[in-house]
């Protein structure tokens, strides 16, 4: 969704999708409509905020054809990390390995393209009412889960339901808070299921596909009160062979799948994948160029850095992407001491020299981030008043934080535990100490660092977050009431300029609430910005079909990293 610095040099991954790739389309016979009738401006303006450019691939010969897609082999992928909460969607909580993984097994009802619009996917069509209150979804004849059981309307409705907390046997501990303006969900046939929301919701298809994490299950998956989280149950591509924790995921091809491309071929190549967790970002990247894994994905500029040099000696391929990036920044938590105090969040701000910290992290070759909304967004803003580096006022800040409190300001920032991560965060620290702010770290497991901000015991996180084109993805971030406003920010100037933002069907209005909300986050410092997150996916030279086959309506695949990428049409040539 957003985070990254893409390169212009090498091929573009436009080539490697016409020459193998396989833009594709469904095997359903007849071409699909887009998402919905928005209004056009609505459109263009609210969901297709993706900046137009290819993203960058190297590591190829732009004049050699690889011939036909073939069918066939196993692919070993480097994760970064483990999901240790399994798979039973509606419960899990996943970050970019849990989602890359989960696009393997189950679709989505919804899918970004590469404009940036949320078209249907699984779902044949989506389609609202003139006041974007009741959504009328269609689904396709003949779409079987992989245990044999048909795709039908009460299924669908039975995921939404335990998706919003209506179903029986689930217990949603994030997608409710996602899914909340869903009202209600009725069978109305068996082809078609209506929903109906209790406000105007345009970026209703956006919601549908939440970063990949709303897939559709199975009934049996769904009724699974046992299993739920490692008997995976899904419409996809691929399907669950074996899980052993912390060594390795292994799916194999679904001979059943619904797609095929644009040339027929059905759909996927290969015949097995091998999904293996590499914390160590370094090791990830040596695993890539001695072969021992196919694909790899990182966000560390300095994987990407060493990824490029090889890529342009031919070791590897490299897809790099900036399409909406995530930003990685300091969440704090702003509902406990001492960020409940604007000083102390001041403070922290301008003690950090953000120059630097690019030059000696990434030799100056990242863009830093101004806000939550990366280029492309709507809600970008080149400035948004964010503080700038300066010493004198970070110490103004933190003697008014010790005037009001009576204590000096310290804090405990915890990280996941990478050597990438390791070393930003004590930079991060000598900086602090630079200003006389006391600063002690703490590195834990992802899983575990996930489960502490959701719990929020904290004072400060090291955290990736904010991607994707669609803004009102944000909205339970940031609400004042919402269970996943994991910062704790109680500002009733943003909250209100969420719900315009997500009610409203005027672009232009849209607009300017997002644009309002960056300049809120730059004046009161609810976040301390670092970079816009380049993700990037580096494979061995011989795999193809990064990005995936077209979209079933035809369109051009999603150019986004940060959430994952389709392994459907991933290929290996000879």
């Amino acid at each position: 969704m957003r985070d990254d610095a893409a390169d212009d040099k090498g091929v573009n991954e436009v080539s490697d999708r016409n020459t193998g790739s396989s833009a594709g389309s469904t095997p359903r016979s007849r071409a699909r409509p887009l998402v919905v009738p928005l209004l056009a401006s609505l459109v263009m303006l609210a969901t297709a905020c993706g900046n137009g450019d290819e993203p960058a691939a190297s590591g190829a010969d732009e004049t050699t054809d690889p011939g036909d897609p073939q069918y066939g082999g196993s692919a070993t992928y480097g994760l970064e990390a483990e999901t240790s909460g399994g798979w039973c969607l509606p419960e899990a909580q996943l970050a970019i390995s849990g989602l890359q993984v989960a696009k393997s097994i189950y679709d989505t009802l919804t899918a970004p393209n590469a404009d940036g619009e949320f078209v249907p996917f699984l779902a044949e069509s989506i389609e609202p009412n003139g006041d974007f209150t009741q959504w009328t979804i269609t689904l396709p004849e003949g779409v079987v889960f992989h245990d044999g059981s048909p795709l039908t309307p009460q299924v669908v409705k039975n995921n939404l339901d335990a998706f919003t907390g209506a179903y029986p046997t689930r217990t949603p501990l994030l997608t409710r808070f996602v899914l909340e303006p869903i009202e209600s969900v009725e069978v109305v046939d068996d082809s078609t299921v209506q929903v109906t929301t209790s406000i105007p919701w345009p970026a209703l298809p956006a919601a549908l596909y939440s970063g990949g994490q709303a897939g559709v299950m199975a009934q049996a998956q769904l009724d699974d009160t046992e299993t739920c989280d490692r008997n995976l149950i899904g419409t996809g591509p691929f399907m669950l062979e074996e899980w052993v924790p912390n060594d390795q995921l292994t799916a194999v091809r679904n001979p059943d799948y619904w797609r095929s491309d644009e040339d027929g071929n059905q759909l996927p190549f290969l015949d097995r994948v091998v999904f293996r967790p590499i914390v160590d970002a370094s090791a990830r990247s040596n695993a890539v160029a001695a072969g021992d894994v196919d694909l790899a994905h990182s966000a560390a500029a300095t994987v990407g850095e060493l990824w490029e040099a090889d890529a342009e000696s031919g070791t590897i391929a490299l897809v790099r992407s900036e399409e909406c990036p995530e930003v990685r920044y300091s969440l704090l938590n702003t509902s406990k001491p001492p960020f409940d105090n604007r000083d102390a969040r001041l403070a922290a701000a301008h003690a950090i020299d953000r120059d630097r910290f690019n030059e000696v992290r990434y030799n100056g070759s990242v863009e830093m981030a101004s806000g939550p909304f990366g280029p492309g967004s709507i809600g970008h803003l080149d400035d948004t008043g964010y503080p700038d580096f300066d010493l004198e006022q970070s110490a103004r800040h933190a003697a008014a934080y010790e005037e009001a409190t009576g204590e000096q300001l310290s804090f405990t920032y915890v990280y996941g535990a990478d050597s990438e991560n390791s070393q930003d965060v004590q930079l991060l620290q000598s900086m602090w100490d630079e200003a006389d702010i006391d600063v002690q770290v703490q590195g834990v497991e992802q899983a575990a660092l996930i489960s502490t901000v959701i719990g929020g015991d904290f004072d400060a996180v090291l955290w990736r977050r904010h991607g994707g084109c669609e803004p009102d993805t944000n909205y339970v971030q940031w609400q004042t009431d919402s269970r996943l406003n994991l910062a704790r920010i109680r500002d009733p100037e943003i909250s209100a300029l969420l719900d315009t933002g997500r009610t409203s069907g005027d672009p232009q209005e849209r607009r300017a609430a997002y644009q309002q909300i960056n300049e809120r986050f730059g004046s009161e410092a609810y976040g301390l910005w670092q970079e816009w997150v380049t993700w990037n996916v580096a494979t061995g030279p011989e795999v193809r079909g990064v990005l995936g086959p077209r979209m079933p309506d035809g369109s051009e695949p999603s150019e986004e990293l940060s959430g994952g990428h389709p392994l459907s049409g991933v290929w290996i040539s000879s």
